[in-house]
This record gives C-alpha cells, sequence and structure tokens, in this order.
C-alpha cells in the first residue's frame, strides 16, 4: 500500500481508492460555480448529481435553513411533530397528481426506495396475501445502492450485478417500447402474478442505467398493464422530479397515478439529504387496523429532519414564485441545438435531449479518465460514465455558463471519439 494511500481516511464513492488520482477540494460555492482550493472556478454541469435545482447558496433556501437552525435543528419523530414536516407533506400531496396524499420522510432516495419496496410488500401482507415476495423492474434501470435498491437494478449492465448471489431476485423486463415488448411484459405479469408485489419504473428516463429515455406513452403502457394484473406501480422520481423532465413531475406527462411514488436529490435543492415516499390513499389504508403488526415498521433517526424539511419548503416556494418550468425549457432548447452537431461525429451513437437533461452516447466506451481530464481543462465539472457524457445543469444557470459547458461538451466529445474511433 502506497504511502498516499495509506494515509487517506475518506473512501470515496465509487472510487478504485488505489491509484485513484486526488479529488478535487472543493471551498466555496455559488450560482453554477463550485470555487475550488486552487483558486479555479468550475462550471458545475451536473448540478452535483442533479439537486441544485435552483443553482447553489440561493438566498431564500439558506435564510430558511438558517431560521430552523436558530429554532430547531432536530428532534425525534417517533411520537413527536413539527410544523416543517406537517407542511412540508401536506404541500406536496397538493403537488402530486391524484390521490398521492400519505407522505413518508426519509433519508435518501436508496431508503426512499427501501420503503417503497417494504409498503407495497406489507401491502398484500396486511390483506392477508402471502407469496408476493418479488418486484418486476425494467432493464437499464438503477433505483439506489442499498440491497433492496440493488436487487430492482439492472442485473447485467448495472453497477451491482456483482452482488446478484446476495440480493433478493427479481424479474426483469424490457421497457415497452414495440409491440413484441408490450406483449412480453403483459406475459410476464401474467405469469409472475401471485408472486409479483409491485412493478417498479424511473419514468421517462433511466438516470444511472445511461440516460436512457422513453416517450410518456411506454409509461402509461406500464402503468395501464400494471393496473390490469392488479399490481401497484412504484415510480422512482428522485431524478426525473422537480422540473428535471421540462414538467414537475415525470408522471404527469403520461397522465398516470402511481401507487407509490419516490423523491429525494432535489426535495431540498441540493441543500442536505432529505426522500419522501409518497402513496396513495389504497395502499395506506392497508395499514390502517387496530393491529399493531399492521402498521409500517419503519423509521430512520433522522427521518423528517426539520432543517431539512424548512430547506424542501424553501425549494419549493422557489418553484412556486420563480419561473423554474420555464427555465427547463430553455435549457431543452438550448442543449437541443448546442450538442445537434455531436450526430454527425464519427463515434457517437446518440445525442438525446429531454428537459433540461442532454446525454451523448459514444458507439463504444471511451478512455472516461482521458474525457475528464479533456473537460477539466476547459473550466467545467462533468462527470461522464459508461459510454455516456451528459449535462442536467441547475434550472437557473445563466446563458454564459450554459453555452460554456455545451461548447466544452461538444468539443471534448469530438476529440475523444477520434481518439476511440
Amino acid at each position: 500500500m502506497s504511502h498516499d494511500v495509506s494515509r487517506t481516511h475518506l473512501w470515496r464513492p465509487y472510487t478504485q481508492m488505489r491509484g485513484a488520482a486526488p479529488p478535487l477540494e472543493a471551498v466555496a460555492t455559488q450560482g453554477s460555480r463550485i470555487i475550488l482550493a486552487d483558486g479555479r472556478e468550475l462550471v458545475d454541469g451536473i448540478a452535483s448529481w442533479w439537486t441544485a435545482v435552483h443553482g447553489y447558496n440561493h438566498p431564500h433556501i439558506a435564510a430558511a435553513v438558517a431560521d430552523q437552525l436558530a429554532r430547531m435543528p432536530h428532534v425525534m419523530f417517533g411520537g413527536l411533530t413539527h410544523q416543517p414536516a406537517e407542511r412540508l407533506a401536506a404541500r406536496l400531496a397538493a403537488l402530486l397528481p391524484g390521490d398521492l396524499d400519505h407522505v413518508f420522510l426519509s433519508d435518501s432516495g436508496s431508503v426512499a426506495v427501501e420503503v417503497a419496496l417494504k409498503m407495497a410488500a406489507q401491502m398484500w401482507l396486511n390483506r392477508g396475501v402471502s407469496g408476493r415476495t418479488k418486484v418486476l423492474a425494467f432493464r437499464g434501470g438503477y433505483h439506489g445502492d442499498t440491497m433492496g435498491a440493488m436487487s430492482v437494478c439492472d442485473p447485467e449492465e448495472g453497477m451491482h450485478r456483482r452482488f446478484g448471489a446476495y440480493l433478493p431476485t427479481q424479474v426483469f423486463c424490457d421497457l415497452p417500447r414495440t409491440a413484441a415488448e408490450t406483449e412480453a411484459l403483459d406475459a410476464t405479469l401474467a405469469a409472475h402474478r401471485e408472486t409479483l408485489a409491485a412493478v417498479i419504473i424511473e419514468p421517462l428516463v433511466q438516470g444511472a442505467g445511461g440516460m436512457r429515455m422513453h416517450p410518456p406513452e411506454v409509461l402509461a403502457t406500464v402503468a395501464n398493464l400494471a393496473r390490469r394484473h392488479g399490481l401497484p406501480l412504484i415510480a422512482d422520481e428522485i431524478f426525473t422530479g422537480f422540473g428535471r423532465t421540462g414538467t414537475l413531475f415525470a408522471c404527469t406527462q403520461a397522465g398516470i397515478v402511481p401507487d407509490i411514488l419516490c423523491l429525494s436529490k432535489a426535495l431540498t435543492g441540493g441543500t442536505m439529504a432529505l426522500a419522501a415516499t409518497i402513496a396513495r390513499t389504497e395502499v395506506f389504508e392497508a395499514f390502517w387496523s387496530d393491529d399493531p403488526a399492521a402498521a409500517l415498521m419503519h423509521g430512520p433517526t433522522f427521518m423528517a429532519n426539520p432543517l431539512a424539511c424548512a430547506a424542501a419548503n424553501a425549494s419549493l416556494d422557489l418553484f412556486e414564485t420563480e419561473p423554474r418550468l420555464a427555465q427547463a425549457h430553455a435549457i431543452e432548447v438550448r442543449l437541443a441545438d448546442g450538442l445537434e452537431d455531436l450526430r454527425r461525429v464519427p463515434g457517437v451513437a446518440d445525442v438525446r435531449i429531454l428537459g433540461a437533461i442532454g446525454a451523448v452516447q459514444f458507439a463504444k466506451a471511451p478512455d472516461l479518465a482521458a474525457l475528464k481530464a479533456r473537460l477539466l481543462d476547459r473550466g467545467v465539472w462533468v462527470r461522464p460514465f459508461g459510454d455516456i457524457v451528459y449535462l442536467t445543469p441547475a434550472l437557473t444557470i445563466g446563458a454564459a455558463d450554459l453555452d460554456r459547458l455545451i461548447a466544452a461538451v461538444t468539443r471534448a466529445v469530438a476529440e475523444q471519439a477520434a481518439v476511440t474511433a
């Protein structure tokens, strides 16, 4: 073990620590910029893993958190409640479609998915139905890094395939983009109907699975088939929620109401950890009982953290008072125009745009370290993965910074594609 690695106390995410390049030290953020210890300013093209939708350091969120910090930074949620959580739950219920009215708060997207899976499984048990132990998920999907969430990620292409022996065995299908795939999904649901507890999907965009996009009609097909087979639909909107696809929630583009919906990432405007799993009334009522064993036995220690709830309420204020969806549309138009020329670059397989998401797919996986270095040299913070380089900037990003991102990606991709070819 080298001296440099042996004195490293932080174990970094998704990183082979042996031989890893030292991370860049960030000392401040502002707007769409990350300021490094060496004085450089990077334009952030991914909004800190898609969270900072309002940009960094928005004064309204900062003021709300500071006020809450002075009064009550945290209190346990078992047997107690507080106004930041009560208000947040009511506002989310009002914003979400249909009767998605019952909000369970946790502290990360992966846990929100775990809670959704647990809700679906226990719903059947509370109804006196046993044997519903599996979930139907879709190839190309990604739902988180905890064990239950890993089990519904793509079992072959995903980053968790090495854990296959440790995970529950689930049922996987292709998204129904064609008539044949629709028939295959229908047949799979019929074949496994007595053992399935739920269907889970990322609406419109499979994010960490490769920014794979599907039209609202595909989402509607999945929802209709789940309903036909009597199965609850879980919508994982951890990435797609809060304006990223051009609407506040992706599900509304297909006119569907999932039975359970998961939120996190942009929920607090990129300020701190918070997640929500929201259930329709029919799901909630399966837990409404005189039997204590029928309760949902889950309770994160920092559930409904008042600081995080204050940040989330302030973030929702901004969606009400500032033109975030219009900004998402403007970003979509600019990305579509700015990345268009890459379609004609040899070595580029596809360019995909939806809302404030732009993805460029290589024909074969590039040298990611070299590509990251090219982007960094141009003063932008972009984290390509697999065969994808993508942009998911803050919805508030200025025109000059967005153009800088597009120019950097365009040039870096063209250079890297030439080398890879």
